[in-house]
């Protein structure tokens, strides 16, 4: 599956985003889905994941409350809605996907597949 991610851009803190992530090549209902981030010089890390259905949801104890996964499986395309935003916010993200994985293993993967990264640029 070929993942292409894209909506970032620069906001104000306070301000939301939604990020999308399409998905071309296989049949998407099949992949559990995530989006992780990067801030520079950090580590990536795990932001959101969706199970295949959407029955089963995960957050970053960092963005709960304020960020929204979803997928819409007819569109093939999985979403990142990103509300009251944050300087530390700031990181190239980028949405995931894979069809072996279980529940208990989708906020850390391993996700096989990636797309290419889409920039989130929180002002202060």
């Amino acid at each position: 599956v070929q993942l292409q991610a894209s909506g970032g851009g620069l906001v104000q803190a306070g301000g939301s985003l939604r990020l999308s992530c399409a998905a071309s090549g296989r049949t998407f209902s099949n992949y559990a889905m995530a989006w992780f981030r990067q801030a520079p010089g950090k580590e990536r890390e795990f932001v959101a994941a969706i199970s295949r259905s959407g029955a089963t949801i995960y957050y970053a104890n960092s963005v709960k409350g304020r960020f929204t996964i979803s997928r819409v499986n007819t569109k093939n395309t999985v979403y990142l809605q990103m509300n009251s935003l944050k300087p530390e916010d700031t990181a190239v993200y980028y949405c995931a996907g894979d069809t072996n994985l279980i529940a208990s293993t989708l906020t850390r993967g391993p996700y096989d597949y990636w797309g290419q990264g889409t920039q989130v640029t929180v002002s202060s």
